[in-house]
């Protein structure tokens, strides 16, 4: 897949289709890129599950923060990343070792890893990178 530029269709799609969504690297602090986004998708009513480490067993926007995604109880339709780009393939692998697979593997805005993508494209995953979760589902007028 070409991932220079999205379908509008692609993206909507996903939006709609997922339910339950992972931020990795989600931040309690509210200055914070990843903070505003996983209030805006709770808001939106998609369930979210903050991951960071550092801060498991509190809260990030109200919701429960968990150390990694093994943590998390139940399947999760999106993984929605906040982290440097070289910290993307053990991303993949932490999701590679979900049963069953999430259905998306989004990379947010300056975040780009092909090979990374190449990999979860071939376990059928769909990958967007490069994109912002939020600004997607306001400009689509979700």
């Amino acid at each position: 897949m070409n991932h220079d530029t999205y379908d509008d269709n692609y993206i909507q799609t996903i939006l709609q289709e997922t339910k339950t969504i992972a931020v990795v690297g989600a931040s309690p602090k509210p200055e914070r890129d990843s903070n505003r986004v996983t209030h805006y998708l709770v808001e939106k009513g998609y369930q979210v599950f903050p991951v960071n480490p550092g801060h498991a067993g509190r809260e990030i926007a109200g919701q429960h923060c968990y150390a990694s995604l093994k943590d998390i109880p139940q399947p999760i339709h999106m993984i929605d990343v906040f982290r440097n780009t070289k910290a993307i393939p053990g991303v993949l692998e932490e999701v590679m070792a979900l049963a069953p697979l999430p259905l998306t593997f989004w990379l947010q805005l300056g975040i780009r890893d092909d090979e990374s993508a190449k990999k979860a494209e071939a376990l059928g995953i769909k990958v967007v990178m490069n994109r912002c979760t939020k600004i997607e589902y306001a400009r689509l007028g979700l």
